[in-house]
């Protein structure tokens, strides 16, 4: 048996984690966020509010996020997943390295957004090609540096496997001209950054 097979996560844990570590969250963000079908999301969140741990929220864009017994309950299920698969110093070490990249992508970020021009600071309106494709550079550069954190933990959890491929892809639809996929989208570069950023913390039971 390998190890993915030993230590592979339920779908109803990756649900529960997902809204986590995304928080509020409709059935289609939770597809992209655990690469699990939509029918089976929905399956799950339907179990998982009838026990109580999560709850959906209804309006203009409904949506499904934690109550607190299921924020209890996903810190201790998360706890368990790690003790079991005896992770904690790997994903310990790999966390160590995520944060000495964490500084350089949240100036990244305000690069990509702000630039300063004659000592005056502005939003960038993204007029410049030329600008945004050296930040853009600058990212692809930090995203190699990040991979083998990432198959770090993935070695440690399989489950942290699908933010190595949504960091890729994300960068991507950048390259390509999505440019919302740096910082403005729920699937973004920085937004699956900072739920991994999430995820460390809560498997490592740690607060910011």
């Amino acid at each position: 048996m390998t190890r993915s097979e030993t230590h592979a996560t339920s779908a109803n844990l990756l649900v529960l984690h997902a809204l986590r570590c995304a928080g509020a969250a409709s059935p289609t963000r939770l597809q992209g966020v655990t690469g699990l079908d939509e029918s089976d999301i929905e399956s799950e969140l339907i179990d998982l509010g009838a026990e109580g741990l999560v709850t959906r929220i209804s309006g203009d864009m409904p949506c499904w996020l934690l109550t607190d017994t299921g924020r209890a309950a996903d810190a201790e299920r998360i706890t368990d997943e790690l003790a079991s698969a005896n992770a904690r110093g790997a994903v310990e070490a790999a966390f160590d390295r995520f944060l000495v990249l964490n500084p350089e992508l949240l100036d990244l970020c305000a690069a990509w957004q702000l630039r300063t021009v004659d000592g005056i600071v502005n939003a960038n309106d993204h007029s410049d090609p030329a600008y945004d494709s050296r930040v853009l550079d600058l990212f692809a550069d930090l995203d190699r540096r990040a991979a083998p954190v990432c198959a770090e933990l993935s070695a440690a959890l399989p489950r942290f496997g699908r933010y190595r491929d949504r960091l890729a892809g994300a960068l991507d639809r950048a390259a390509s001209g999505a440019l919302e996929y740096v910082t403005d989208s729920t699937a973004s570069y920085h937004t699956v950054w900072a739920e991994l950023h999430e995820d460390l913390l809560a498997t490592l039971g740690m607060r910011r």
